[in-house]
């Protein structure tokens, strides 16, 4: 009896030493990147001490930096063999680190409910799967927009303009602000790829096809009369010259020319419209869905931002576990609020509305109408978007502004490499 009753008691000892040294138990230290605005990494910082103090087990090591130098970073860290644990990836980049093998699979975590999406719409879900698998988590619904200053408007006599307004208005409004306030009238980055792709989708296509391996606009006008729309406009000074682009380089949200004073109209994505406001000191900006053009919305909703996983953390529900509360917890959710976009949590969303700024409720307000006219989102782009876009795209946008080659010409070049770098 009392070696059975000394057994027992060595057993007990040893499961309570199991116990404390199980994985919910283990200091794990995760390491997690991301890019954005001082704004976004105050507000994510906040939430790492939130879900820290929660998780006292888990400690997050984070890495930051802007926009412009992001991919660049997280390449060399993927070619150092050196990933964070826990990476934020944009939409466009997506297929190309799937393909690569660098994003772990996350349905296994979603079906044990380490990652709660029940009170997500399908869409939103889907939005991060390519190949039949879930490889990222969508952080918030985001969408292209027109940044507007109601009170410049208002200077030179220029009625807001309706919901679906087109590119004709645009141009005329434009011109209008220019010349009786001597501004621009928008600003800029008008030949950003990302309003280009607007473009595609108004005439009809996409900048590419579903699967990736080709243009999906079959006429190459597209591409000349986008771009002999902004030459027009930049021989007349109605939106900043290429060279005052290149100068000025690539600027946060805070020191774009709208929130300076020198522009009426600013191309942005909706969750930017935080730092915008900020750097504005209380003026109200307004959203506007990009112009349409014969009839046709080119807009859509775009997963502002996802988190994914390392393929190869040591710590894949710790890094899960941390990407839950990121978008459930409703006092993560009142710190980051709208920033990072319309968070996808329908939960979430109903308690934040008591709570929201005008300038969030202006971010909520315009999804809604992204939601009720906007184009379907198109799939991810091809894994060599980034060659593409730096050794293309870039150089032939350059070369047009500063006309040593037609539209048309470019059109031409662009088709031509493109698909040059597709089929490698």
């Amino acid at each position: 009896m009392r070696r059975n009753f000394r057994l027992l008691m060595i057993l007990l000892v040893l499961v309570c030493f199991l116990l404390a040294i199980s994985p919910a138990q283990q200091q794990v230290t995760l390491r997690i990147i991301w890019w954005g605005s001082q704004d976004r990494h105050n507000r994510t910082l906040k939430v790492i001490d939130l879900f820290q103090k929660k998780y006292p087990n888990i400690k997050i090591v984070a890495e930051y930096t802007g926009w412009s130098e992001y991919y660049t970073k997280l390449t060399t860290m993927a070619a150092g063999g050196n990933l964070p644990d826990i990476m934020q990836q944009d939409h466009a980049y997506l297929r190309g680190w799937v393909e690569k093998g660098f994003l772990l699979p996350l349905d296994d975590l979603v079906a044990q409910g380490v990652i709660n999406l029940k009170d997500v719409a399908k869409n939103i879900v889907d939005s991060g799967k390519l190949y039949g698998k879930l490889y990222a988590i969508n952080l918030g619904n985001n969408s292209q927009a027109f940044a507007i200053d109601p009170e410049v408007f208002r200077k030179a006599g220029v009625p807001l303009p309706p919901t679906l307004w087109t590119w004709e208005d645009f141009k005329r409004i434009a011109r209008i602000i220019h010349k009786k306030l001597g501004i621009y009238g928008a600003a800029e980055n008008l030949g950003d790829h990302n309003v280009f792709r607007v473009w595609t989708i108004e005439n009809g296509g996409y900048l590419f096809s579903e699967d990736g391996k080709s243009l999906g606009y079959e006429d190459d006008n597209v591409y000349a009369s986008f771009y002999r729309m902004l030459l027009e406009l930049q021989d007349e000074g109605v939106i900043p010259s290429r060279d005052v682009e290149v100068a000025r380089g690539s600027v946060s949200p805070e020191q774009r020319f709208i929130c300076l004073g020198k522009s009426a109209m600013q191309f942005t994505w909706s969750n930017q419209l935080t730092a915008m406001s900020q750097a504005l000191k209380g003026k109200q900006l307004r959203l506007y869905m990009l112009p349409t053009l014969n009839g046709k919305v080119g807009n859509f909703l775009k997963p502002s931002m996802f988190f994914a996983i390392n393929a190869k953390t040591k710590y894949p529900k710790e890094a899960a576990t941390f990407i839950n509360f990121f978008i459930n917890d409703i006092e993560a959710a009142k710190i980051l609020m709208a920033e990072r976009g319309v968070p996808i949590s329908k939960r979430v969303q109903l308690a934040l509305k008591p709570l929201l700024t005008p300038v969030e409720k202006e971010m909520f307000n315009f999804i809604s109408v992204v939601e009720k006219y906007g184009a379907p989102t198109p799939a991810p782009d091809p894994e060599r978007w980034q060659e593409i876009y730096n050794n293309v795209y870039t150089p032939l946008y350059d070369q047009i502004m500063y006309k040593k080659i037609t539209p048309e010409e470019a059109a031409k070049k662009f088709r031509e490499q493109v698909m040059q770098i597709l089929k490698r």
